[in-house]
């Protein structure tokens, strides 16, 4: 990348990070933002070499992209924008903030991706390698760049990496030694158009992996199963929560087990007894852990306690307070309603839901399906709020209440829980038509519910 020109699109975290690193390795750097009203100078401060970077908004012009080397795009962009067709027309490659990380990587890369459980996935297997040893880091959709740390490591580094459909969209030599596809349900529609599109993004993963690599897919998943034959080259382990397989990571009399091949000995992992977070999700989330790193070379044992002493990962079906015997939970990770059911499946007792957002283009009907018998009040805010009550209705569910505020949804569930109730965020929708993020949307609901005072008490 020497001496390079190389055009950075996005001003945000992924953007910052790639252009961190390629400023560290020599390249000259055009950092683009469609957003006009950016800080350059607050932006510019923030390299402590600014010398090799420029920053463009608004657009940009034949001068920008003459004599390009590539263009690196953060995650949010669609790769069907006009400036990234425009830039796609002229020749210039167009690589995602995981690729140009890959391009400087020297570590060993287990890469996860799938519509749910990522991040518990990646933070359980970032847990583990970080158990064994010293030199390990946890990048990617997670929220901390690859390209933050790609130029630091060795060949005895452990990376984690939590990977996106959207990232996927755009690598090109991108080759983890072990990767995970851990389910499918239709999301990001708004983004790839059809759910195929979505699966093949997500297969991609694999694309550039041999023989001598692993591929680990999720028995127990239709859609992930149909498509196995994405898989060319790359060995595919199996795992299973419901049925014992001859062979990869499954369930059997209350524990899970590991067996390489239908030959060898099985060997113990951990009883599912000893397991901290919720739900049969989250066994699925285990079992992937499990098989990711036993296959990058990790010991059972090492695997197992680290497991058993996992508590889970921030905004998932977090427990955050109990106040006279209600339970509440965080779940603002739930963004799709796929995730949101499972989280709903989780919950021991009736339960207040508090749902709605940002519109991605998702059904609610099979969330809806899980509502009669279980959920007291369905609390709805966000953009998606009429959508899901049309939804809900046209189920035979009816216990609707509206609210403008996720403050007003909390009040409101906090009068009308009753003792042994559970009361649970978890919107089936993204976040962004409130709030940033469904990191600060979770923060603000953990606020109210900790403001709430205990029953009794002035």
């Amino acid at each position: 990348m020497k001496g390079k020109k190389v055009i950075v699109a996005g001003a945000g975290r992924s953007g910052l990070s790639s252009a961190g690193l390629l400023l560290r390795n020599g390249a000259n750097v055009i950092l683009f933002d469609e957003n006009v009203n950016i800080d350059k100078e607050a932006l510019l401060k923030g390299f402590s070499d600014n010398d090799n970077i420029s920053i463009v908004t608004k657009e940009l012009s034949e001068e920008n992209l003459k004599d390009a080397f590539i263009m690196v795009i953060s995650p949010g962009i669609p790769v069907d924008s006009e400036f990234v067709l425009k830039v796609k027309e002229r020749g210039i490659p167009v690589w995602s903030e995981i690729e140009l990380a890959y391009y400087f990587n020297k570590g060993r890369i287990a890469a996860i991706t799938g519509t749910n459980g990522k991040t518990t996935t990646t933070t359980l297997v970032g847990e583990i390698f970080k158990s064994y040893s010293d030199n390990s880091v946890v990048v990617g959709n997670i929220g901390i760049p690859f390209a933050k740390f790609a130029d630091s490591t060795d060949e005895k580094t452990l990376v984690a990496a939590e990977i996106s459909s959207f990232q996927l969209e755009t690598i090109h030599n991108f080759r983890p030694e072990v990767s995970a596809i851990l389910n499918l349900t239709p999301d990001h529609l708004n983004r790839h158009h059809t759910f195929e599109n979505y699966a093949r993004a997500k297969y991609d993963i694999t694309k550039n992996q041999t023989e001598k690599d692993v591929c680990v897919l999720n028995y127990d998943d239709p859609e992930t199963m149909a498509r196995k034959d994405y898989v060319e080259k790359a060995r595919v382990v199996l795992f299973s929560r419901t049925t014992v397989l001859p062979s990869g990571v499954y369930v059997k009399d209350g524990a899970i087990y590991v067996k390489d091949t239908p030959d060898s000995e099985e060997e113990f992992v951990i009883k599912l007894s000893d397991i901290l977070i919720l739900g049969d999700h989250n066994v699925e989330n285990v079992l992937a852990a499990v098989a990711v790193t036993y296959y990058m070379g990790i010991p059972v044992e090492v695997i197992g306690k680290v497991i058993s002493e996992f508590k889970g990962v921030e905004h998932r079906i977090e427990f955050v307070r109990d106040i006279g015997g209600v339970s509440y939970y965080n779940d603002s990770k739930g963004t799709n309603p796929d995730a949101a059911i499972k989280a709903l499946k989780a919950m021991k007792s009736t339960t207040l839901l508090i749902g709605g957002g940002y519109d991605k283009g998702s059904t609610y009907d099979e969330w809806v399906n899980e509502f009669k018998a279980k959920v007291r009040y369905l609390v709805l805010i966000g953009a998606t709020a009429d959508a899901i009550a049309k939804c809900a209705k046209n189920h035979g569910f009816n216990n609707i209440v509206f609210m403008d505020t996720l403050r007003d949804a909390v009040l409101f569930c906090n009068e009308h829980a009753m003792p042994q109730d559970s009361v649970l965020l978890s919107p089936a929708c993204a976040s962004w038509d409130m709030f940033k993020s469904y990191e600060e949307r979770g923060e603000l609901f953990k606020k109210y519910v900790n403001e709430l005072e205990e029953p009794g008490k002035n």
